[in-house]
């Protein structure tokens, strides 16, 4: 039963890793366009979507004791 739980939680961390990459991937895609075509607001768009998650994963690590 233990082993089992042990696996659904550790399925949950790795989607939950993957969502966060993917985010980051599509802040540095808003941010890279951004700058590109000119865009300000995009820019900055991509510019606070890398930052959070950023901060989000120093926070997350230090909350986890790593």
């Amino acid at each position: 039963m233990t082993g089992n739980k042990e696996q659904q939680e550790i399925s949950v961390v790795g989607r939950l890793l993957s969502l966060e990459a993917l985010v980051f991937v599509m802040g540095v895609a808003s941010l890279v366009y951004g700058v590109v075509t000119g865009s300000h607001w995009k820019t900055i768009l991509g510019v606070l979507v890398v930052l959070a998650i950023v901060l989000i994963f120093r926070y997350c690590r230090r909350c986890r004791g790593e």
